[in-house]
């Protein structure tokens, strides 16, 4: 059995199925992946196809077969000329068939007899030199030449007779149809004018769809919906207020949890400084120092936690210079006594949240340094996304355990250095700011041996 697209077909089907899969694929290449533009081609389509179908029946049936009997009629026109002159003779029927010939709107020359000129080329695609030559020869049967392209809006037929040559000038609209070009520009305006509905209609009714998008992505990232209200459609203004209930609902518990925290903080803050005052009643001594120090570890523990809870959700997104945001991270870091460099490639001005994002670039950076001796800090702005790179040559953090780091209060006791002081929050709070822009990070193994950290974030 084989599997195709969940069903199972037999295997002997599947020869058959690659012919398929190759239109499918190159359709999917080269058709537009636009809402609009697919649209568009459903309703263009099928009435080119139809157009198509319907002009070659035309030209094919209605077209061909009148110009044949429009031919077929001046052929027999012809016909009853060369026959009177069959059966009559004298000067005076000359004048007689000169006379028959004017009544059929047909201009008539007698000439003397000699031969007749060569064949004219034959055009491929002139019906009327084809069907006429056809009629000619199987109804008059006699010598004839024919010219349809020496004068396009007349035909000069010339038949031998026994004595003389008859020359016939017709209008070339008596031997085919000459109004087809009606039904062809009816045809293409009433097509145009359909297509012109189309297009205004489908881009009203899709205008809401890319608002309605473009609103779920600047909340992605973080930024305010400006102007943003349902319409279009009965479905697309009930996704739009499913969206809009849904960002509703988020604000609300954000506000909540920050709210909550901010009375927590407050509590917690009053002990820690009742604890302070205590210790500082004592003489000091190794046991005092010691509880000093678990004091001071619970408030910066306390005040990570309250920044990764309340997230970076006041902040508006403004412009931020990015290249001079990783020059200053240079010097907070080489306190900590790492070797740090920088280096920004593109246009460094991109719209972020700018405490936020150095928060978290603070964070990923003092991390780096704590651990090892050499940063590097890459940046780059390409059309769509912001990208950070920064490398390490510390111990790195094993592959099994790069996701588990990003938990709260996470610590790894065998592969980071565990003197140093933390709360295990850094990593939790540089991806909490990068997703709310939109992005993400993802930790890979470094150049230099430890840990790189890159960060990308939509613009």
């Amino acid at each position: 059995m084989v599997n195709f697209k969940g069903v199972s077909l037999p295997r002997w089907l599947s020869p058959l199925l690659a012919p398929y899969r190759f239109v499918a694929g190159w359709l999917h290449r080269h058709l537009p992946k636009g809402l609009y533009s697919r649209a568009l081609l459903i309703i263009i389509m099928p009435m080119v196809i139809l157009q198509s179908v319907l002009a070659f029946a035309f030209m094919e049936r209605h077209y061909d077969l009148v110009t044949q009997r429009l031919s077929q009629a001046v052929v027999k026109q012809i016909r009853a000329v060369v026959t009177m002159d069959e059966e009559f003779s004298g000067q005076k029927i000359d004048e007689q068939l000169k006379i028959v010939a004017g009544s059929m709107s047909l201009s008539l020359a007698i000439l003397p007899l000699e031969p007749l000129p060569p064949p004219k080329p034959k055009p491929f695609f002139d019906l009327v030199d084809r069907y006429m030559s056809r009629q000619i020869a199987t109804t008059i049967d006699k010598p004839f030449w024919i010219d349809t392209i020496g004068n396009s809006r007349f035909v000069e037929i010339r038949i031998q007779m026994p004595d003389k040559t008859l020359k016939f000038v017709a209008r070339r609209s008596q031997a085919h149809a000459s109004n087809s070009h009606i039904f062809i520009v009816w045809m293409v305006a009433t097509s145009f004018v359909l297509v012109t509905i189309a297009v205004l209609f489908l881009r009203n009714q899709i205008r809401p769809i890319v608002q309605l998008a473009n609103a779920a992505e600047r909340f992605g990232k973080g930024r305010e919906l400006v102007e943003f209200r349902p319409h279009g459609a009965r479905e697309v203004r009930k996704a739009a207020l499913a969206f809009m209930d849904m960002r509703r609902r988020i604000e609300r518990h954000v506000d909540q949890r920050t709210t909550m925290l901010a009375g927590v903080s407050h509590d917690l803050r009053t002990i820690l400084t009742r604890f302070r005052l205590q210790l500082a009643l004592f003489e000091d001594s190794p046991e005092v120092q010691a509880l000093r120090d678990d004091v001071d570890e619970m408030s910066r523990m306390l005040e990570d936690y309250l920044s990764f809870s309340k997230g970076s959700q006041q902040e508006q997104p403004t412009q931020v210079d990015v290249a001079l945001m990783l020059e200053d991270l240079e010097v907070e870091a080489e306190v900590v006594g790492a070797q740090v460099s920088s280096h920004f490639e593109g246009d460094p001005n991109v719209i972020l949240k700018a405490q936020s994002f150095r928060r978290c670039l603070l964070n990923l950076v003092s991390n780096a340094a704590r651990h090892g001796k050499t940063v590097r800090m890459q940046g780059n702005r390409t059309d769509d996304w912001l990208v950070v790179t920064i490398d390490d040559d510390g111990p790195g953090i094993p592959p099994e355990e790069r996701e588990n780091v990003f938990r709260p209060f996470l610590r790894l006791d065998t592969s980071r250095n565990q003197d140093t002081v933390g709360s295990g929050l850094g990593l939790a709070i540089a991806r909490d700011i990068v997703r709310s822009h939109g992005g993400d990070i993802f930790l890979r193994e470094a150049p230099l041996g430890g840990l790189r950290v890159r960060l990308r974030v939509p613009i």
